[in-house]
């Protein structure tokens, strides 16, 4: 296996305005020498990057960006609260540097309010976070990133990649009881709905290509936002509308593991001010799955929050056409994120299209499952996180949908480990590839948890689940018997496992939606009208 099997080539990025790759001295498109670890559960990530900000000093580099970000969000307890955070670390003289989306109103279910509350707090302390809404019309900057750089110790250098905002909700742990600190969803989740997601901690020579990243929009010409509202707002407030100079890029960090990762991204063709560094956009991310799926063989295990777009499963879909020992397992929410007369079709539409698209493909090979925590409440599945063949993993804010591939800004990394994983390195898939250890942890690490497995608790935890298809039938045979168990009043011991056969509300209306022609018009589930979609292929 070379890593130009599984990863893009600085050519096929489609993106040669990026210095994303021509800052590597090969003028590769990744990375090599690194160490990733999966930090599952906002929880586990919260810990680990309060300690981080805690350790830094004086002349130390924190950047980070967010989609939403809730200043009294607590890290781990009281006196944790991310704002407050970040304020003491630039108080202390650590140059802080935050990107925020400026979001929609408030009104409309979003984080307006929230992001520039956070971001005054920092201003004020002494730091720097601007609200920025240089994106397409109806766009958001989805990336969630946080950077720390401590020259002199750059043994401490670390970067934070994922699905995971700094905000109410993600505070949770493998018990899924929900953040105590919640915001309102869909009744079924309660108040305080569980919540499943993952964070990558990456160190080595990659932590420079994800402040290359951040360095790129901080250094955007084109003003913070277009709307004359807007700006006459920021002239009133005094808002900060202009990047301060950041200082010099440090040398990469040194060699640190065996694992390659690839910084893949999404910007769109942004109109009127063009992005310098994508003057046409990066669709970097769909096509870093486009070739990774045309090597499946075995298994593509998915956790998303969205898994929609025909257009978008085509690709999953023309694989398990090629392949037809291929199998998919989808995670997925049970529950839509928010109740509605019209968010709720919207969201069925859009994952009805989808699945229906991969069972025609694949028949009884495509297995969808939502999850529940132990009480018997949903688990909403925030994460964003794909392993082929326990060879290719990726895992960032980019969801399966069309937004997160064409319209919206995003940021994953794929990892290929260069270790084979000792116990079976068979080659499922008959290219040579095997498994690697970083992949196959990854997705044995998920799927204990959802089968309620300890690790090493049972012989077959270690060894059973590495075959594909062992691991297929274990998750169907564990959601079939607490499905069974629901069906029958909930008599008896519950059964293990966390898993439930994903089926869609019977809703007459959004069946009738799907009986017309004109439904992608009417009902746009990636919420933009059907020119804008057409114009972002991928």
């Amino acid at each position: 296996m070379t890593r130009a099997d599984w990863l893009l080539t600085a050519g096929e990025r489609g993106n040669t305005a990026t210095r994303l790759d021509e800052r590597h001295p090969d003028g590769t498109a990744w990375s090599e020498g690194n160490r990733t670890r999966a930090l599952v559960h906002g929880a586990t990530y919260f810990a680990e990057l309060l300690a981080g900000i805690r350790a830094m000093r004086a002349g130390d580099l924190l950047l980070f960006t967010d989609w939403r970000g809730d200043p009294d969000e607590r890290l781990d307890g009281p006196g944790t609260e991310i704002g407050g955070v970040l304020c003491r670390a630039a108080e202390r003289g650590v140059i802080v540097k935050g990107l925020l989306w400026r979001s929609h109103l408030d009104s409309l279910q979003f984080s307006e309010a929230e992001n520039r509350r956070l971001g005054e707090e920092i201003e004020e302390a002494g730091g720097e976070c601007l609200l920025d809404l240089r994106v397409r019309p109806g766009g958001s900057h989805h990336q969630k990133m946080v950077v720390l750089r401590h020259p002199g110790r750059p043994e401490l250098d670390v970067a934070y990649v994922g699905g995971i905002d700094l905000c109410h909700n993600r505070n949770d742990d493998a018990t899924h009881r929900g953040d105590r600190q919640s915001l309102p969803m869909a009744s079924a989740y309660g108040p305080h709905p569980p919540w499943h997601d993952i964070q990558l901690a990456v160190r080595g020579p990659v932590v420079g290509d994800v402040e290359a990243v951040f360095r790129e929009r901080w250094q955007d010409p084109a003003p913070l936002s277009r709307s004359p509202l807007t700006r006459l707002r920021e002239l009133v407030h005094r808002e900060d509308t202009s990047a301060d100079s950041l200082p010099p890029q440090e040398a990469d960090p040194a060699p640190a593991g065996t694992h390659t990762v690839q910084v893949l991204r999404t910007y769109p063709n942004r109109l009127l001010y063009g992005y310098p560094f994508a003057p046409d956009g990066e669709r970097s991310v769909a096509r870093g799955y486009l070739k990774a799926l045309r090597r499946a063989r075995a298994l593509i295990y998915l956790e998303d929050q969205y898994l929609w777009s025909p257009r978008v499963v085509d690709c999953f879909a023309r694989a398990l056409r090629t392949n037809r020992q291929l199998r998919l397992i989808g995670v997925i929410p049970s529950v839509p994120e928010q109740d509605g007369r019209l968010t709720l079709p919207m969201n069925l539409i859009g994952r009805i299209t989808a699945l229906d698209e991969l069972r025609r493909a694949g028949g009884d090979r495509v297995a969808v499952y939502g999850l529940e925590n132990p009480a018997g409440t949903p688990v909403y599945v925030h994460a964003k996180v794909c392993v082929i063949d326990d060879v290719w993993a990726s895992v960032g804010s980019d969801n399966i949908n069309l937004r997160s591939w064409t319209h919206d800004s995003e940021l994953s990394c794929v990892v290929l480990d260069q270790s084979p994983d000792p116990r079976r390195p068979a080659d499922p898939g008959g290219l040579g590839d095997g498994a690697r250890v970083f992949a196959r942890e990854l997705r044995l690490e998920l799927m204990r948890e959802h089968l309620d497995v300890q690790d090493g608790a049972e012989p077959w935890a270690q060894d059973a689940l590495c075959d594909p298809m062992t691991a297929f039938d274990a998750f169907g045979e564990a959601a079939d018997a607490l499905d069974a168990w629901h069906e029958g009043g909930c008599r008896g011991p519950r059964p293990p496992g966390r898993l439930r056969r994903y089926v869609p509300p019977d809703l007459p209306r959004a069946k009738r939606v799907l009986a017309t022609p004109l439904h992608h018009v009417l009902v746009d589930p990636d919420g933009r009208p059907l020119g804008l979609r057409r114009r972002n292929a991928f």
